[in-house]
């Protein structure tokens, strides 16, 4: 067995871990930090424009080898594993909750009430915000006011959303670009963003923050050790007490050879299915179901929120892909008064190009060719189509859960999670009246413009996800405290997403984030 001594054993390479890892190095820069992952490390930013070109020629996958084969969870978004973890693939969108994501119970009567202040998250998204260097323009609303202005200025609005911008505020809502964690200019050895369409999933120019940079940064210096391709199986318990002592793992090159972490502290930072899957697997004959599950809720509340979407087509011209990427955002339906029918969105408008590509048939099935195809093209570039999307804010009930599946294995033979997600009853009888609600909003903002909504849809799965560890203040109905340290083992961490007890109603990664730099400071105090 191979046997590494180090301070801090953190477990996952995606942008929790980054954040992190970093903090903890300027924290306390002499602790030994080392650093686990899975999946393979792609440090390869050199390549990342030939990855694109090769996706967009060929259909190839623009990230060679991101994933584990075996390593397959049934309701998870994405099979992603590799150093960097689903951040390599983000768009970049760094939107803040509001103060009543942290106060549904006490407002609303509504799911939990977060054990922590708004003004001490406020500082952390702050924090957050300059670590990835968030490119944002201030909300028109006063309650979404900042203690601190952005790191940048807005990225620059397309003349596509500069148009749609002003055929959406007719409605009378407001907008705004949304915040990206995107350079304007070079920052943190990453390029500038070029304003192009070339993003997708690979940013040629590293302008949108990738967890990659940071730990290439981390390692270089010898601030942090990274292992990738070493997948931890189980959390090892001391024997006489409560607190974990080893992290046994095993590379994925030499399966016969089990490799443990000893640490005075480990942080679980694996994102909301893997934590979860890992605790459950970590269980023994004092712990049968499983580490920091005293409560019984490790795998429980899962969360996310659900999305309605439209689409709309207006008469101002605009002329797709130019930065399909980027959007606008009104945080109107953020907040609801709590004497009326609750219900809390963001609402989004993207440049579409629904129905005006070139087709070889007319409705009919005629074969379009020559002048015909170019005459029938020309005919449907007229006007525009317009993207609409609302995240909604449900609430996860007790059985939203992640479990054990044994029907399906990896190569050890341990169980691959299942996810499950439920609402709970109250977000199941305001069902109805959220979807009208949503569909108006979208309505008004149509016909404000002379537009028609042309097709509606929702969304079959919880987007944004987390949950699965949420905290709380109270051992017996939370699985860690606000600081992500497990209520039943004192050296025991978990951070970002899996804390999550709601999932708002926007994207969550700046909040995870944020959540995860309050935690460093507690893990460097007590480490």
């Amino acid at each position: 067995m191979t046997v590494h001594e180090t301070d801090i054993c953190i477990i996952g390479g995606g942008i929790t871990s980054a954040m992190l890892a970093q903090k903890l190095s300027e924290l306390r820069p002499g602790l030994r930090i080392v650093v686990v992952e899975a999946g393979r490390s792609i440090f390869d930013v050199q390549n990342r424009g030939r990855y694109r070109e090769r996706a967009m020629e060929y259909g190839e996958h623009p990230w060679p080898e991101d994933y584990i084969e075996d390593q397959k969870a049934d309701g998870i978004i994405s099979m992603t594993m590799a150093v960097g973890g689903l951040a390599l693939h983000w768009g970049g969108a760094c939107n803040r909750f509001s103060q009543e994501d942290l106060r549904l119970k006490s407002m609303y009567g509504l799911a939990a009430d977060w054990p922590l202040d708004w003004r001490e998250l406020e500082r952390y998204y702050c924090e957050a915000e300059r670590r990835l260097n968030v490119s944002g323009e201030p909300s028109p609303h006063p309650e979404d006011r900042r203690s601190e202005p952005y790191p940048q200025g807005p990225i620059p609005l397309s003349y596509n959303l500069q148009t749609l911008k002003a055929w959406a505020e007719q409605s009378g809502l407001k907008f705004s670009p949304l915040p990206m964690a995107r350079n304007l200019t070079p920052f943190g050895g990453r390029g500038g963003c070029c304003v192009y369409d070339t993003c997708g999933e690979v940013c040629p120019s590293g302008a949108r923050y990738s967890p990659d940079f940071t730990f290439r940064q981390l390692m270089e210096p010898g601030k942090i050790v990274l292992h990738d391709r070493t997948l931890v199986r189980r959390l090892i318990l001391d024997d006489r007490r409560p607190i974990v002592v080893a992290a046994r793992a095993f590379h994925q090159d030499r399966p016969d050879n089990p490799i443990e972490y000893r640490a005075r502290s480990f942080a679980v930072a694996s994102g909301y299915c893997w934590s979860s899957h890992l605790l459950l697997l970590s269980a023994s004959s004092r712990f049968p179901n499983g580490l920091a599950n005293s409560s019984g809720l490790v795998g429980r509340y899962m969360n996310g929120h659900k999305f309605i979407q439209a689409t709309a087509n207006i008469d101002d011209q605009t002329f797709p892909g130019q930065n399909m990427t980027h959007s606008l955002i009104s945080r109107e339906y953020f907040r609801c008064p709590t004497d009326k029918p609750f219900v809390r969105h963001d609402t989004r408008v993207w440049e579409s190009s629904a129905g005006r590509d070139p087709r070889l048939r007319a409705p009919d099935g005629r074969l379009l060719l020559g002048d015909e195809l170019m005459t029938d093209w020309r005919s449907r570039t007229k006007g525009s189509s317009v993207r609409l999307r609302a995240y909604v804010d449900v609430h996860p009930s007790a059985d939203s859960r992640l479990t054990l599946d044994p029907s399906n294995r990896n190569r050890y033979g341990d169980p691959m999670p299942k996810i499950a997600h439920h609402v709970d009853e109250a977000t199941l009888a305001r069902e109805a009246a959220t979807k009208a609600h949503v569909l108006g909003v979208f309505s008004t903002l149509a016909k404000a413009g002379n537009g028609r909504i042309v097709n509606t849809s929702e969304g079959d799965y919880l987007d944004h996800p987390g949950g699965g560890c949420r905290m709380g203040s109270d051992p017996a109905t939370s699985v860690c405290d606000s600081h992500g340290r497990t209520h039943d083992h004192e050296n025991l961490f978990v951070v970002g997403a899996p804390t999550t007890p709601t999932g708002g109603c926007t994207n969550g990664t700046l909040t995870f984030v944020a959540l995860t730099l309050r935690s460093a400071e507690q893990i460097a105090r007590t480490s």
